[in-house]
C-alpha cells in the first residue's frame, strides 16, 4: 500500500486553489501564524483543513 503525505506545500495549494505558486507559500505562512507555528515548521492537511474549511478528504484528492 503506497504511504500518503501528511503534508501540504505551495504546489498543493496551487493545484487546490488553481492560484499562482507564490500565492500558495503566502497561504502556507498566513496559516503558520493561525496556528502560532514558527516558519520552519510544515503545515499538515488537518491544518490547511481548519484554515480553508476544506474537507480533508478532498484535499488529499490533489496530493500526489
Amino acid at each position: 500500500m503506497p504511504k500518503k503525505r501528511c503534508i501540504v506545500y505551495p504546489k498543493d495549494v496551487q493545484n487546490i486553489t488553481g492560484r499562482s505558486e507564490r500565492y500558495g507559500q503566502l497561504l502556507l505562512q498566513k496559516i503558520r501564524v493561525f496556528h502560532n507555528k514558527k516558519p520552519h515548521q510544515y503545515v499538515t492537511i488537518q491544518e490547511f483543513s481548519d484554515f480553508s474549511g476544506i474537507p480533508p478528504g478532498d484535499i488529499t484528492d490533489y496530493l500526489y
